[in-house]
């Protein structure tokens, strides 16, 4: 079955959490199973913050072959839309500008980042298996997943510019050449789609603000 890849994309755009599973160090030939938090790299790829004290990370020492399964939160579980990455999970260096985006996501993750033991860790995404609903699941290939990168700190910019936009009490989380996340003033967490790529920046702050208008 053909599937879109763009909807692989704006599944794991929707997830702040996900169930990674690691090569278990202690118990040699099972995999473990642990809830992580996550947001994506301007680039697309997810982006996970570990203590080095953690299980996962003992086990990710020894080998850094992982799976990191998200679902579209809704009250149907089995219903929902889901998206299971499989590739390798290694520590990164992240550039400031890519550190304040996580947080953004997280800004609990700054007293984390403060106990000196955390490390980031970045997964490079092998394959993409995609159950977008019954009777349509699928594997999407890693090339055809990829997204158009978006600069992390020109991204702060657009931010800064659109924040006068967004409604009192919510708040722009972040944004990509497809859409952007916004915190509600309730907590919620919203993903804004367009439908069509934007060509340029300026095209990306339109539809932004457009987005931002109708919701």
């Amino acid at each position: 079955m053909k599937l879109d890849p763009r909807e692989a994309r704006q599944i794991l755009r929707q997830c702040d959490f996900g169930a990674l599973a690691t090569q278990s160090a202690k118990l040699p030939g099972y995999p473990f199973v642990s809830h992580a938090p996550l947001a994506l790299d301007g680039a697309g790829r997810p982006l996970l913050l570990f203590s080095r004290l953690a299980e996962h990370s003992r086990n990710l020492a020894g080998d850094p072959h992982a799976s990191l399964m998200v679902s579209v939160p809704g009250q149907d579980v089995q219903a929902q839309p889901r998206l299971t990455l499989v590739g390798d999970l290694r520590p990164a260096e992240v550039a400031p500008a890519t550190r304040e985006r996580y947080l953004r996501y997280h800004p609990d993750a700054v007293d984390y980042l403060g106990l000196g033991d955390f490390s980031f860790y970045r997964l490079e995404v092998q394959a993409i298996r995609l159950v977008a609903g019954f009777a349509k699941a699928g594997w999407v290939a890693p090339a055809a997943w990829a997204c158009r990168p978006l600069a992390e700190d020109e991204e702060a910019t657009l931010l800064e510019r659109l924040s006068t936009a967004a409604a009192a009490g919510h708040a722009i989380l972040g944004m990509d050449w497809e859409g952007m996340d916004v915190r509600a003033a309730t907590g919620e967490r919203l993903r804004l789609a367009w439908p069509e790529h934007s060509a340029t920046v300026v095209d990306l702050e339109q539809a932004a603000l457009a987005a931002l208008g109708a919701a």
